[in-house]
């Protein structure tokens, strides 16, 4: 190679160096994503800021995970107005109550702010996107497992968070599909307001007094682990379908004080969800202008991130295969 082709060349790679210092970068360094959890202590959550904080390094950007230490509509409603006033690129929240929150996402919106539910979703607002569990079709699954346990006859207790949307659909899909079995009735449903603790104690008054349970399905996180431990120390025996894949959740399914239990994917929710965040602050989907102005959203309006059935057969292969998350700082 002659001495004029490599000047050539060496001018041509310092001009190409020079362009790419140059170009705005995609992402701002002080960019930042906020996700506003429904109970920042539990594992569901941990788990779910994991995905947000993985995708978060990926992408170059700032996130965050808040939300109240334990299940409180109004603290929530709090922090997620706190965080609007921060004026973040983008907000996910898993809604705890839709007519709380609604007015708040809106006015997200109407400030050119992104909101998308996660988890748990306020369909009447002006949020983007849902990204989550088909709920409907979960609590569906939780029916006809029990169903199929109780072989299509007992007395079931329903342990849940009335009011919480994505909790009253699981509600809905396990009543419809209990329909279909006559010789099982929902005898009581029990608010535990999302602490072990309020189950364990419902629990146990109801066992206590001597009412006959022939099955528990749990549709919140920490309801299942409280009933098994009430159980337990009671030396009763009902099967339990509970909800999620928490440690004592797993725990109690070796230990066959839970059946099994219908298991979601919030690593996964938070992973995608900011992703979808961070598109619409870039305005990265060309179908329209701009996605504050567009008729429908430039993105899907709602991604079901999938359920899992985890019991004493495929228990261990799960633990096995499970990343081991960080926890939160």
């Amino acid at each position: 190679m002659n001495r004029k082709r490599v000047g050539v060349i060496a001018v041509l790679l310092v001009a190409a160096v020079g362009l790419a210092a140059c170009q705005t970068p995609y992402h701002d360094q002080n960019e930042r994503y906020v996700f506003v959890a429904s109970n920042v202590n539990l594992p569901y959550w941990q788990e779910a800021q994991a995905g947000l904080m993985d995708a978060a390094q990926q992408m170059g950007v700032k996130a965050e995970l808040t939300g109240p230490e334990k299940f409180d509509p109004q603290e929530q409603l709090r922090d997620f107005q706190k965080v609007l006033d921060s004026k973040p690129a983008g907000i996910l929240v898993s809604v705890t109550r839709p007519e709380l929150l609604t007015d708040a996402i809106n006015n997200a919106i109407a400030q050119g702010i992104p909101v998308i539910a996660v988890d748990s979703d306020a369909p009447n607002s002006k949020r983007v996107m849902f990204v989550g569990t088909d709920n409907y079709r979960a609590g569906s699954e939780s029916g006809k497992r029990m169903a199929d346990i109780l072989k299509g006859q007992g007395q079931v207790v329903i342990i849940t968070v009335p009011g919480q949307f994505n909790m009253d659909e699981r509600l809905r899909g396990v009543s419809d599909t209990l329909k279909k079995y006559p010789a099982i009735k929902i005898a009581q449903t029990i608010d535990d307001k999302g602490d072990p603790r309020i189950a364990n104690d419902m629990v146990s008054a109801l066992l206590k007094g001597k009412a006959k349970i022939d099955g528990m399905i749990c549709l919140e996180a920490s309801g299942a682990s409280g009933a098994a431990e009430a159980l337990h120390r009671l030396d009763a025996k009902v099967p339990i379908v509970g909800f999620d894949k928490d440690p004592e959740t797993l725990d109690w399914i070796d230990r066959d004080g839970i059946t099994a239990t219908v298991t979601q994917k919030p690593y996964v929710m938070a992973y995608y969800a900011i992703k979808f965040a961070d598109d619409l602050h870039h305005n990265a989907v060309h179908e329209f202008k701009d996605w504050r102005t567009a008729p429908t959203a430039p993105i899907p309006t709602f991604v079901d991130t999938g359920t899992a059935i985890i019991d004493k057969s495929n228990v261990k292969t799960f633990r096995d295969t499970m990343a081991a998350h960080p926890k939160p700082l």
